[in-house]
């Protein structure tokens, strides 16, 4: 029986014809493999160019794109309030002082005695970068609107205010101080005899942080209030958000600075105040406390732009107010 059971081993041969059936295999199996692998590798290295290349592609064209539309009367970002409360620089305003005027100082240094409405011998330039869901913002122009407005109508001051949207995320998502300050480019742009008015009117509605915030509905309404025209152009404007663009560039510009004719290198916190390239960095609620910080930069401003005679008792002690 031994006998009959080796005759059904496989002979040396047949086992070396196996080994080298089976090496064959492995073989085949192994060049599948390398060509599989090689193919996934070629197919690896072509999408990764090509995401390379739509990366590009997203740049240049991110790069190249038309910056949005920019209110007709921005000048640096901001809007220039002069004399009879219209904008500089705006289609249709009037009255509204020269850029020459607004540098030139008063032919009489002395100022007219018991006058109250000219904080100083020089017209002063008084700037506010603001957002208006910023209750500290609420608290510097309910406290100093008819002062300025009054520096403004005597032809005094200008006032540049520039509409940020530094707290768009503190408005439960309905980005609210961007459609706030895009709303105000609006009224900028089609009334801008009635910019100021705009202005004092959305912070004397002025919702609380972390609330949603005016709806646009709500926001025409007060431009309705408060323009003379134009209206039907305001309220596109608005539903179209027009200049968020603009709102969104001027926020990031004034941000990381730097901010134009000052020192301050950037607006790190609203209100961000300025007079004559100064900052204010006084009470927000004290107008006699502003008032006198305007004349005392104004009054810097003039004697070192002007080799005129040493103020009278009468200038110095003219008061500042609205």
């Amino acid at each position: 029986m031994s006998g009959a059971g080796s005759s059904n081993r496989p002979t040396k041969n047949e086992r070396r014809d196996a080994a080298r059936e089976k090496a064959r295999i492995l073989r085949e199996q192994q060049k599948r493999r390398e060509r599989r692998n090689k193919v996934l590798l070629q197919g690896g290295i072509i999408l990764g160019a090509l995401a390379i290349v739509a990366v590009i592609a997203v740049i240049i064209v991110t790069s190249i794109k038309p910056a949005g539309p920019v209110p007709t009367a921005a000048q640096q970002d901001g809007f220039v309030v002069g004399q009879n409360l219209t904008l500089v620089g705006a289609p249709g305003s009037t009255g509204t002082p020269t850029p020459s005027d607004e540098a030139t100082p008063s032919s009489d240094p002395a100022a007219t005695p018991g006058d109250t409405a000219t904080p100083g011998p020089q017209n002063v330039d008084i700037r506010v970068y603001q957002d208006y869901l910023c209750p500290y913002c609420k608290q510097f122009e309910t406290t100093n609107a008819d002062q300025i407005a009054g520096w403004l109508n005597a032809g005094a001051a200008t006032y540049t205010i520039h509409p940020l949207a530094t707290l768009t995320n503190a408005s439960l998502g309905t980005q609210y101080s961007l459609r706030a300050s895009n709303a105000a480019a609006c009224v900028a742009e089609y009334s801008p005899n009635d910019f100021f008015k705009f202005n004092t009117a959305m912070y004397e509605k002025q919702p609380a942080e972390n609330t949603e915030g005016l709806t646009d509905a709500q926001i025409k309404e007060i431009a309705k209030g408060v323009v003379s025209g134009g209206e039907t152009k305001i309220n596109s404007c608005i539903d179209e958000g027009t200049y968020k663009g603009w709102v969104k560039d001027s926020t990031n510009r004034a941000r990381s600075g730097p901010l134009p004719g000052t020192t301050v290198a950037k607006v790190e916190g609203t209100p961000t105040i300025l007079v004559n390239g100064k900052q204010y960095t006084g009470s927000l609620t004290d107008k006699e406390q502003f008032a006198a910080f305007v004349l005392a930069v104004s009054s810097e401003s003039y004697s070192t732009s002007t080799p005129t005679p040493e103020p009278t008792n009468t200038q110095s002690e003219s008061p500042v107010n609205g």
